[in-house]
């Protein structure tokens, strides 16, 4: 239940904020329903009286006003995946502080799943935020022009969206192992309808060819640790010295494989993951990755999306976001192992 406002037997508006923190109410306004038009100081001290006051925006009466459910649909492809984690945190702070519910769904890593309920979510939330969609570009241009949608790690002409830059940080992982004496690299590729790996695979490619090293790319691999096992056999087959794993997943899997052979890592083979999910850290050894500002993406996200759902709140509406990744050293990366002097 909200507090009460000072003095008044009414729970807590838009005004009473506004009073307390000495800005206009449309200040306040602007602030929790898109944050980030708005300086950062005068927003953490908005938020701040917010929870001093325990206001909750009157969803209902909004949603009777304005025809809206007060709702924003938030699909990824596997719930179950640890990437996801911090990004439905950031979705769910930033939608929470707007005065939104967040319906999550797990889209099964399928596009049939995921076309349904996009169409579903049509009458039942105001808009959708796809994470690393698995539809066509046409369809999901189509999905986009029937409801407010942003999407995540998908980046199709005319669909707002947000873009970790996970192709930069390749090429920083494969000048890392060049700058240790590899000369042999295999890229783990992710699922086939996953833009991210092609984006990755097309970058490392060309960094590749541009510094005179081979790489080569393997699978693919659904982006589960136990696809790990199968990903590890097929670059110990290939004769790769050095591996850069789709996600951190498949790379936590591909050590647990390795040890299982007796292969050691990173003395006879390095291992690079993406994503630095939890528990990254924690393998042994500790893996090196690309860090990703997954948390951040979310909400950037969710304040595009609240952007085109109003546009009275003022500012324009971004279209595209790119958010820059770095690689992380940790212990599964060394140098390249001596070439064989066995006749």
């Amino acid at each position: 239940m909200a507090m009460q406002a000072a003095g008044t037997d009414r729970p807590a508006t838009i005004h009473d904020i506004a009073a307390l923190c000495g800005v206009a109410a449309s200040t306040v306004s602007r602030a929790l329903s898109t944050p980030d038009r708005v300086n950062i100081r005068t927003r953490e001290r908005i938020q701040a009286a917010a929870a001093e006051l325990n206001y909750l925006p009157n969803s209902q009466a909004k949603a009777l006003s304005s025809g809206r459910t007060g709702a924003v649909g938030v699909l990824v492809p596997d719930i179950t995946n640890p990437f996801y984690f911090d990004l439905i945190r950031g979705t769910q702070l930033q939608l929470k502080a707007a005065g939104y519910t967040q319906l999550l769904v797990d889209t099964e890593e399928s596009d049939e799943v995921e076309a349904s309920t996009l169409e579903q979510l049509r009458k039942t939330a105001d808009g959708v935020i796809v994470a690393a969609s698995r539809l066509t570009d046409d369809a999901l241009l189509a999905a986009a022009g029937k409801a407010p949608l942003v999407t995540i790690n998908r980046d199709v002409a005319g669909v707002p969206a947000v873009i970790i830059d996970t192709p930069s940080a390749t090429s920083q992982a494969l000048d890392h192992l060049i700058s240790l004496g590899h000369t042999r690299v295999a890229y783990i590729a992710g699922p086939l309808t996953s833009q991210s790996s092609e984006r990755r695979w097309t970058a490392l490619s060309e960094a590749a060819q541009d510094r005179g090293v081979e790489v080569r790319s393997l699978g693919p691999f659904a982006p589960k640790t136990q696809s790990g096992a199968a990903a590890a056999d097929a670059a110990v087959h290939s004769g790769v010295t050095a591996c850069i794993a789709f996600n951190d997943l498949i790379a936590i899997g591909m050590l647990q494989r390795l040890r299982e052979r007796g292969i050691r890592v990173p003395e006879e083979m390095s291992i690079v993951g993406c994503d630095d999910i939890f528990g990254a850290d924690f393998c042994n050894p500790p893996l090196t990755t690309m860090a990703s500002p997954i948390e951040q993406a979310g909400r950037v996200a969710v304040s595009m999306l609240l952007a085109k759902l109003n546009p009275l709140a003022g500012g324009g509406i971004r279209t595209r976001s790119v958010m820059p990744t770095h690689l992380t050293v940790r212990g599964s990366t060394a140098a390249a192992p001596a070439p064989s002097t066995a006749p």
